[in-house]
């Protein structure tokens, strides 16, 4: 029998716990941190379907970002270019 200074069972289970433990600990703060912050990949995460720059200019246009001129302009622009075979 082991008393409490020789290496038993205890010791080494408690040495494991403890590594699990902050193992644990930091895989939770990293989950929680990217659940928090807004993506910044691609699609950022969300089930949501990215946007077309059309429907960014006229995201902008109904918020006042950009007037009635900036708008006709740059959507002719942007149609021209899909025509043309840009992307």
């Amino acid at each position: 029998m082991m008393g409490y200074g020789g290496w038993g069972f205890m010791p080494m289970g408690g040495m494991l716990g403890m590594v699990l433990l902050w193992v644990v600990l930091l895989a939770l703060v990293v989950w929680a941190v990217s659940r928090l912050l807004p993506g910044r990949r691609p699609g950022g995460g969300s089930s949501e379907p990215m946007e077309t720059p059309e429907q960014i200019l006229d995201r902008r246009f109904a918020r006042g970002e950009i007037d009635l001129e900036t708008y006709q302009a740059q959507r002719t622009a942007l149609t021209n270019a899909r025509t043309n075979g840009m992307r």
